[in-house]
Formats: C-alpha cells, structure tokens, sequence
C-alpha cells in the first residue's frame, strides 16, 4: 500500500474512531424512545415528544431503524432536532416490496404512513441520500403531507458510477458476503482505484457494521432497481413546499451540476453546497442539522443558491 494509500485509510478509521466515542459518551440524557410497525409493514421510531414532528426517511438500498453503533451514530445526528422541540420519527420502507417498486411507489408508501400514522401531515421531512430521493416524490406527489422540506445528499438523478454501486453492495449484502460488500462500501469513501487493496483490507471490518441490517435481501434488491431507474426531473416543478437542498461538491453520487438543475427546478429551493465534501461527508455532517434548524427559522421565498464555508 503506498503512502496516500496508508493516509487515506488512516483518515477513515480516525473517522469511524471519533464516530464511535461521539456516540458512546453519555454526555446526553436518554429521550423518549417508542418503536413499532405500521399496518402497511414500515417499521418506525419516534425519538423526543415535542409538539412539532419531522419525518426522517433514511438511506439506501435498504432502510432500517437506528440499532448498534451505526444506530447510536444515527441518533447522535437527529437528536439536535429532538432539542429544538421535534419529535423525530425514523421510518424504513415496506417490508417485502413488490419487483417493480419504484421510488414513486415508495414516495407513496411514506404519504400513506403520514396519514394513518401521524394525523396527516408533518412539518418537515427530512430525506437523505436514497431518503431524498423518495421525498422528492413525496413532495410533488403528495403536497398536503409536508410543510417543508429537505434533501440531504440527494438530487433528482444518480449518476452511474453511485447506481453501480449501490446495485453491487446491495446485491452482496443480500447474498450475506459482508466482507465484499463493506469492501464495496469502502469504495464511498475511498473511491480511486489505488485503494483497492485497502478496500478488500477493511472491508470485513466494515461489512460488520451492516450484517445486522433487518432489511429482507429482496427488499434490498427491490431498492437497487429502483434507484437505477429513478428520475424525478419530471415532478420538480410540482412541488410547492419550500425545500432546502444541501448537498456536497464533491458528492460523486449526486453531480454538483445535477444538484443545481434539481433546485432550479423547484419553485421555493434554498441550495447549499459544502465544498470538498463528498457523500458520506455530507450526510454525516454536523452542520446539517445546523443548517436545517437554521432555516427552518429564516426561511423566506424564492431560490437561493449558497456555498457553505470551509472547514
């Protein structure tokens, strides 16, 4: 392994380091959790009991509850909502998707649970990565569910090199090769071809952290093939709810250029870029929910495109 190569791993295992002390010092008190199914199959936890909620519709391929280390990292990143008055509600995706299931499919899944589950309609939903593209759909399909919203690493189209991704590691993770797909799951962060030898070194070690995934391997292929036809130029223009949009300048998943072409076709869309920052960077940020509760506070009309500033 050459030099970047040493460095550039060191870099991620400093970063799952600080992730796991973040997330194991109590310097919290507990809030209050409850868990529980839906009658359509979407399993969900609500963190906090304050008066205004929020909606998080998590990651993908495959969706799963806030559990172990990734979970206790998770949590870490909702709970300054929780403190600004929200009652989170995580909630995966249906159990046992149909083939076929698209993105729209499951925007509605999600619109269904809002309605029998949560009166309604919520105050904000917050979708990240595979999350925002279904709230995408949400937003322009079902405008009554949300009074906003906003996309974390996530646009109207992915690019191949993520589809390709994604569709691999959701395929290894649903035959049960953890090693292979957390070496795929490397590939997020270290992505260059000179990193493979560290990607196939440590991907044991980070195929561990989703072997626990209660997502049904079905599920996981049905969410490849949605992604991989996933498009939602079309229905931008639909959504009414004022959106923020923050997304990474580097994400490789999601192009800048397509990040821009997402928020201007949303009529209200306050875009923010975090430059140098890839997805993982991005989605795992602490200035999200900064910048989120910041402009749930300040939000005015019309796009705005800004660039958030280094460091």
């Amino acid at each position: 392994m050459d030099g970047r190569g040493r460095l550039a791993v060191g870099a991620v295992l400093a970063a799952v380091a600080a992730g796991v002390v973040a997330a194991a010092r109590p310097n919290e008190p507990p809030v209050p959790r409850r868990t529980g199914t839906s009658a359509g199959g979407m399993e969900f936890l609500a963190l906090g009991d304050g008066p205004r909620s929020l909606l998080s519709i998590p990651g993908g391929p495959g969706s799963d509850l806030p559990e172990g280390l990734l979970g206790r990292l998770t949590e870490r990143e909702l709970r300054p909502y929780v403190r600004a008055g929200f009652t989170v509600w995580t909630v995966t995706r249906p159990r046992g998707m149909a083939p076929g299931h698209t993105v729209a499919d499951m925007a509605d899944d999600y619109a269904r649970f809002v309605r029998e589950e949560l009166g309604g309609a919520v105050d904000v939903v917050l979708g990240t990565s595979y999350g925002g593209m279904v709230a995408l759909h949400l937003a322009a399909t079902h405008p009554d569910t949300a009074s906003a919203v906003v996309l974390v690493g996530a646009a109207a189209r992915v690019e191949e090199w993520g589809t390709d991704v994604d569709s691999r590691w959701a395929r290894l993770r649903a035959e049960g090769r953890d090693a292979e797909a957390g070496a795929v799951f490397l590939e997020y962060l270290l992505p260059e071809p000179r990193h493979e030898r560290a990607r196939r070194v440590l991907g044991p070690v980070a195929g561990r952290l989703v072997s626990g995934s209660a997502t049904p391997p079905g599920d996981l292929l049905v969410e490849a093939d949605a992604e991989r036809s996933f498009d939602a130029s079309e229905v931008l223009g639909r959504i009414t709810a004022p959106v923020l949009l923050l997304a990474g300048e580097e994400d490789r998943f999601f192009s800048l250029e397509t990040v821009r072409e997402t928020a201007a076709g949303i009529t209200d869309c306050t875009l923010v870029t975090y430059p140098g920052r890839g997805h993982v960077g991005t989605v795992s940020s602490d200035d999200v929910p900064h910048d989120v509760l910041v402009w749930l506070e300040q939000q005015g009309p019309g796009t705005r495109d800004g660039r958030h500033p280094e460091g």
